[in-house]
């Protein structure tokens, strides 16, 4: 466990929490909402978290140089500069992102799940992939990606092998979201208040992947946790915005 205590280096004492960009050259008003983003609202903040899936896909940090790439990292090199805070957590579709990527874009590394101390509460942040544990499809492949033998062997491959591969994953995983109900890629309550009493019942669950951006009320053995679920860039943008006085989301207009 990594426990983070958000700094105070800009100009707002706000920390702002974003999921599921999927950021991709073939939708760029997407693209160009987040660097709007990157360079307005979240200069406001202290902290930017993004908590998963920034990419569509991520085939390796030998892929910084790509121009579509390359203008994302100059937007977070922009924004750190300007004195926030920005922390990157693997998705499921961005696992592969190491220290290059990290170091160009001037971004902190961390861990899945992460405790953090938010204004005198204490908040778990995850990407939420690991609460869907009635995927079980989807879980075992999980577990196979991470492996660390298996992403040494993906990545010893050349670059536009590795892209030919995951787009070839990617079309079979819709395919295959077609015939799972919704039920099934949701987070299990079972699996998250086991995570929750593994952490002690922190004040907040703050977390993206399913989509499906919502506030709930948690009670696990008498003691309460507010789970956030951030929603995707999908449509249109969204974040979660904490101060000391608490959290509440926002949305982008990315027309």
């Amino acid at each position: 466990m990594v426990n983070l205590n958000t700094g105070s280096s800009a100009s707002s004492d706000v920390t702002i929490f974003i999921s599921d960009l999927h950021l991709c050259a073939s939708r760029p008003h997407i693209t160009s909402a987040f660097l709007q983003f990157l360079s307005s609202d979240a200069k406001s903040a202290k902290a930017l978290y993004i908590l998963g899936d920034l990419f569509e896909y991520w085939a390796g940090d030998d892929d910084v140089e790509d121009d579509f790439n390359k203008q994302i990292i100059q937007g977070f090199k922009q924004l750190a500069t300007s004195g926030v805070s920005i922390y990157l957590m693997h998705g499921n579709r961005d696992f592969l992102i190491t220290d290059d990527f990290c170091k160009a874009a001037h971004i902190h590394l961390i861990n899945d799940p992460t405790l953090i101390d938010l204004y005198g509460n204490t908040a778990l942040l995850s990407h939420g992939d690991a609460l869907c544990t009635d995927d079980v499809t989807y879980q075992q492949f999980r577990t196979q990606v991470r492996n660390k033998q298996w992403q040494s062997e993906f990545l010893s491959q050349p670059l536009q092998a590795r892209k030919s591969q995951i787009e070839a994953i990617r079309l079979r995983s819709e395919q295959e979201k077609s015939n799972k109900s919704a039920a099934i890629m949701d987070v299990n309550p079972d699996a998250v208040s086991q995570l929750l009493k593994e952490y002690k019942h922190p004040s907040l669950l703050i977390h993206g992947h399913t989509h499906r951006p919502n506030q709930h009320q948690l009670l696990v053995e008498g003691k309460t946790t507010t789970r956030w679920v951030l929603g995707d860039w999908y449509e249109q943008g969204s974040y979660l915005i904490c101060d000391a006085s608490g959290c509440r989301s926002v949305n982008l207009n990315c027309t």
